[in-house]
């Protein structure tokens, strides 16, 4: 027996220590205690630094398997109780472990891992049925399960935190406000809402504006709840929503948005995409997208999200984005780029998951949670420490048809005001949007 121990602490040494070289380069903020399970212990980072986290492993064999493949192995790992923390959070840990992450891109297998999942998402469209699949898979869990974490409004995409934002709620009211400024909304207009949610800008956009909205969905719980809520707040007669893939609308609007729905486009339908916003969008019209991007080079997907949170997510860099508007012959009026603001949003929405963390054991298992919490957790901490951003694209058929500065954009200093509520500034819009005349000074 004692023998079988000492050959077993051997064994766990050499796993670690086959480990240890890939964590020497990650851990280079806070500190990492590891211990495996044989009991060997490792240390990682700069002694007595915050944040200060230990682990223990539950297998033997972890060390090579997250050696192989690190993502998709440390979450399924955590996900199963293969690993736990034994001294600070899960945020803590991966906090830590996302230090650096460029050690992670720097593996061999890690870029051949990326190349050929690039690869493959760039030449394989996301048809209708896998696309309408895939949204079920995330977005028709349980009303109960969003309504734990998100804010009172279901938001589930970046908030905006200005100034005067002390919560949720008002960090989504501004970020409503924000996008709804840019789309410069007029009683009367034809919005589409492309991938609507579950109906929270669209309701604001027909009780604010007047404007006659359209929000299409792919998810069946998204669409019965978007249609309640529209009941409810009696604007049903000008929000409606429909089950519907965005390559199935052929209509004229005169505003388009899209938020947190073009990671879900994939690489290879971006012309598609664009163009669709072409042909939908009137002579004079607005259209703004709103989505998580990078701010690097085109790259692949994150395995373990990949697999267990959103199937053929992809998550576009700028210039490739900008390539695909570029094709389609749209004019970008405007680009704007929001760093730690989905850091702060996902850290609202762990913080309310871990609070009504038995709610949500009582609906789904203790696999889901862990599950649900790592991605929170892990996704925050790719916006505070890796490349992860969010841009605004504000897009237009005509180079004129959006004001010739952004001062529309700040023009009314009163909280939760709405700018489309401003007379003056109204007409001071329409008066900018007239085309110039040779010559004329700007």
């Amino acid at each position: 027996m004692r023998k079988s121990k000492q050959v077993h602490a051997v064994l766990g040494r050499r796993l670690l220590a086959v480990l240890a070289p890939l964590l020497r380069r990650l851990v280079k903020r806070g500190e990492l205690v590891l211990i495996d399970a044989a009991g060997n212990r490792m240390t990682f980072g700069t002694p007595q630094d915050s944040p200060r986290v230990t682990v223990r492993l539950h297998r033997l064999d972890l060390p090579l398997r997250l050696l192989i493949n690190p993502s998709l192995t440390l979450g399924e790992a955590y996900m199963n109780g293969e690993w736990t923390i034994e001294e600070g959070t899960l945020r803590d840990f991966l906090f830590v472990v996302s230090s650096n992450l460029t050690a992670l891109d720097e593996a061999p297998l890690a870029r051949l891992r990326t190349k050929l999942g690039r690869l493959t998402h760039v030449l394989r469209p996301i048809r209708k049925a896998k696309a309408k699949a895939n949204v079920a898979h995330h977005y028709d869990l349980s009303s109960g399960l969003y309504e734990m974490f998100l804010d009172e409004d279901w938001q589930y995409s970046c908030a905006y935190f200005g100034e005067d934002c002390d919560t949720l709620e008002d960090a989504q009211a501004a970020k409503r406000s924000h996008i709804a400024k840019k789309l410069l909304p007029q009683p009367g207009h034809r919005v589409l809402d492309i991938g609507c949610g579950w109906g929270g800008l669209a309701i604001e956009l027909a009780q604010n504006c007047d404007a006659q909205v359209t929000g299409i969905t792919l998810s069946k719980e998204q669409h019965r709840r978007a249609g309640d809520r529209a009941r409810e707040q009696g604007v049903d007669d000008r929000a409606a929503f429909k089950l519907a893939d965005y390559r199935e609308i052929d209509e004229q609007f005169d505003r388009i948005v899209s938020v947190g729905m073009f990671e879900h486009v994939g690489a290879a339908s971006f012309g598609t995409f664009f163009e669709a916003i072409k042909q939908n969008l009137a002579p004079r019209g607005i259209a703004v997208v709103h989505s998580i991007g990078r701010m690097e080079p085109p790259g692949g997907r994150d395995p373990w999200i990949d697999k267990y949170i959103f199937p053929d997510g992809y998550v576009p860099a700028l210039s490739e984005t900008l390539a695909a508007i570029e094709r389609s012959g749209l004019w970008v009026t405007d680009i704007e780029i929001l760093r730690l603001h989905y850091a702060e949003t996902l850290r609202h929405w762990y913080e309310r998951f871990q609070e009504r963390r038995a709610a949500a054991h009582a609906l789904y298992d203790e696999r889901f949670c862990r599950m649900w919490e790592y991605y929170l957790a892990a996704c925050e901490m790719m916006f505070r420490n890796g490349t992860l951003m969010v841009f605004q694209v504000q897009l237009a058929k005509e180079r004129d048809a959006v004001p010739l500065t952004r001062d529309y954009l700040y023009s009314d200093p009163r909280k939760g005001h709405p700018h489309w509520a401003d007379e003056a500034l109204n007409e001071r819009v329409e008066s900018e949007t007239v085309p110039l005349r040779v010559g004329e000074c700007v």
